[in-house]
């Protein structure tokens, strides 16, 4: 794909200030269940989500600390596997904490599922929150939505801010797509 076909889907504008609404919701959701003082767990989902879950961790209130995963279910294609690849779930105890998962996209919902029974599970965490920067309704195949989201995305392939194609474009601060 030519960056030259590329077309905004979201500018940089458009993309902090639903960053910053998401925040607030998450924010309101935090201070209602648990206080802004209690601790919450944010784990990015690498690659994709590290721009997001950085520029969304900006905004959060409560004290927090911040983890990584690495997960894919589509190596270099533009469709999913239709298989989880866990490359890294090396996560501190989470017993009986509260933790945000950080994602860029939900399309599928395979890769999130297999994440959320995971921490749900075998971490056994209190309150176990999905927030996603953009959410693809359209191809969702599992049973799960996000508890948060910041964009509604139609059948569109889209790169930027951490979201790529065969590794390239994640660095465009917008979201783009190509035609």
């Amino acid at each position: 794909m030519d960056k030259t076909q590329l077309k905004t889907l979201v500018n940089k504008e458009e993309l902090e200030a639903k960053i910053q609404k998401l925040a607030n919701n998450i924010n309101e959701y935090y201070e209602k269940q648990y206080g802004l003082s209690e601790e919450l767990t944010l784990i990015c989902v690498l690659k994709g989500a590290v721009m997001f879950f950085s520029e969304l961790s900006k905004y959060l209130k409560m004290p927090v600390r911040m983890e990584f995963v690495s997960l894919s279910s589509y190596g270099c294609s533009e469709k999913s596997s239709g298989k989880v690849s866990a490359l890294n779930l090396s996560l501190p105890p989470l017993e009986n904490k509260n933790v945000l998962v950080v994602e860029d996209i939900m399309d599928t919902g395979l890769t999130l599922k297999f994440l959320l029974d995971f921490l749900n599970t075998k971490c056994k965490a209190k309150d176990v929150k999905l927030a996603v920067m953009c959410d693809k309704k359209c191809a969702r195949k599992y049973d799960i939505s996000p508890d948060f989201y910041a964009i509604d995305v139609d059948d569109k392939f889209i790169v930027g801010f951490g979201l790529d194609y065969n590794e390239l474009y994640r660095n465009i601060p917008y979201i783009g797509y190509f035609e």
